[in-house]
């Protein structure tokens, strides 16, 4: 298809490329990144702007690769009145997203105790596939959960005062309704908080050197102001309970469809008006396992919390262990964007794509308003993470969007051909990684030459604007699941 570059970084697709386009299709990248683009991610993000009720663009962020329904890393806004919800434009773990943690520990304090610190949050986080939490829920007690996100745990003990402020919607998304979840999802669930699952997902101990702060101003105000600081990051979801929910509603989306006479050229684009019954039942199930992910990183978050001061001996104050942010990654929401000049609420769907709202805007927490929005990026447990913030052309480019991660090159199923895990391991600790992994084809799964280049992803979104860096974050210690 024709790929016209149309600013710095920017290159659209228009309407006359596709039948049934209703808006161009843009694609947020670098020269090079461009170059290799996988035509998966053209194919798909030209479907996503056939869907009904889209609004000004569809668009892929720099680390976008192919999908289900929408490619990782699609952003789209549908008018809420006409347009349509997709499970597709979610995905299937919902709310899959990072958290990060800044400490009071240095390198110099760390490193000596790094295996024993590996050791102690492996027994106290759970991975791996079908892994299970150390608490247990009844229906009744789960349902509560799902309704109230952090709140829940706060209530239950698993927090600290300051931790909802920092986290997206306060942790706690409203309107979810467990009534629309159904009884396999709700058992899925009932052992899942506090458990870090498979996949891409990974728990990371890290360092910021001086040397990779590029702007210490901002970085003094998220919490990260000493050299060779010591971070943990944390990447989960809703794990089974909000893949079931979305395999349930791609079921209900395919009839709905029919009834609606929706038609779209994948099938995985299932949709259902967002005003329609289908709609809103699956809108209030998705928010019941975004929350559910935001209460899972919670819980999780109380059990390093409990690992570092066995380890260093040291009170939650001496520890300094406060969350800097946590942000959704697959995820729809009603928000308010200025929209051709005019102040619209619309349904924006990130599939792989994390918030990224600049200075001023309200839904900040209060102590980040005047910087604006700390947005995790996660690399591969080789090459280490960034922490960036939002701006304000992202608001009037993107919907406040920006990218959520590296990027993967290749499948899972290609990078375990090409490593071995017991060699990977051996060559990250060489490296002066201290890893625990739940299998060594997981650990495959994730190697580094699987990604996209972190630094150049980044680098693409700084030029165009839509985000800065802050700070580069690399790892000392990896779990994967």
């Amino acid at each position: 298809m024709k790929l016209e570059k149309i600013g710095h970084g920017i290159w659209e697709i228009p309407v006359s490329e596709k039948q049934g386009m209703r808006v161009p299709a843009r694609i947020l990248s670098s020269d090079s990144l461009i170059q290799s683009l996988d035509q998966g991610v053209i194919n798909q993000i030209t479907n996503v702007a056939t869907l009904p009720g889209i609004v000004r663009h569809a668009l892929c962020m720099p680390d976008g690769h192919w999908g289900y329904g929408f490619p990782i890393g699609g952003v789209a806004a549908f008018d809420p009145d006409d347009g349509i919800i997709s499970p597709g434009g979610i995905g299937f773990d919902i709310n899959c997203g990072i958290r990060l943690l800044r400490t009071n520990i240095t390198l110099d304090e760390a490193a000596p105790k790094m295996k024993e610190l590996m050791d102690e949050l492996f027994k106290a986080v759970p991975c791996g596939v079908g892994s299970k939490g150390l608490i247990r829920l009844d229906e009744k007690e789960l349902k509560k959960a799902l309704v109230d996100g952090v709140d829940w745990c706060m209530n239950q003990g698993y927090g600290s005062p300051g931790d909802p402020e920092r986290i997206e919607e306060g942790g706690h998304i409203k309107g979810a309704n467990p009534d629309n979840v159904s009884p396999k999802a709700l058992k899925r669930g009932l052992q899942q908080l506090g458990t870090l699952g498979s996949g891409n997902h990974f728990l990371e101990i890290q360092v910021v050197k001086p040397n990779n702060v590029y702007d210490a101003e901002s970085a003094a105000v998220f919490g990260l102001d000493r050299p060779n600081q010591i971070t943990v990051m944390l990447h989960c979801g809703s794990r089974g309970f909000g893949h079931q929910i979305g395999t349930d509603y791609l079921q209900i989306f395919g009839k709905a469809m029919r009834k609606y006479g929706i038609s779209t050229d994948d099938r995985e684009l299932a949709c259902a008006p967002f005003t329609s019954p289908e709609g809103q039942e699956y809108f209030s199930a998705m928010k019941c396992a975004a929350n559910s992910a935001f209460a899972n990183r919670q819980v999780i978050t109380h059990r390093i919390r409990q690992a570092f001061a066995t380890v260093f001996g040291k009170s939650d104050n001496e520890l300094g262990m406060n969350v800097v942010y946590d942000v959704a990654h697959n995820i729809a929401k009603l928000e308010n964007h200025n929209v051709d000049g005019r102040d619209r609420k619309i349904l924006v769907h990130r599939k792989g794509a994390t918030r990224a709202f600049g200075p001023g805007q309200k839904e900040l927490p209060e102590i980040y308003r005047h910087v604006g929005q700390p947005v995790i990026v996660g690399g591969s447990m080789e090459t280490g993470s960034f922490l960036l913030v939002g701006t304000d052309r992202a608001m009037h480019e993107t919907f406040g969007s920006t990218l959520h991660g590296a990027g993967r090159t290749l499948s899972r199923s290609k990078a375990k051909k090409m490593v071995r895990g017991s060699e990977l391991l051996k060559k990250m600790q060489g490296n002066g990684i201290v890893v625990r992994a739940a299998s060594m084809a997981g650990l495959a799964e994730e190697a580094g030459l699987a990604y996209k280049n972190i630094v150049e992803v980044v680098e693409a979104v700084k030029d165009v604007g839509i985000s800065r860096p802050v700070a580069q974050m690399l790892p000392i210690g990896c779990i994967k699941g």
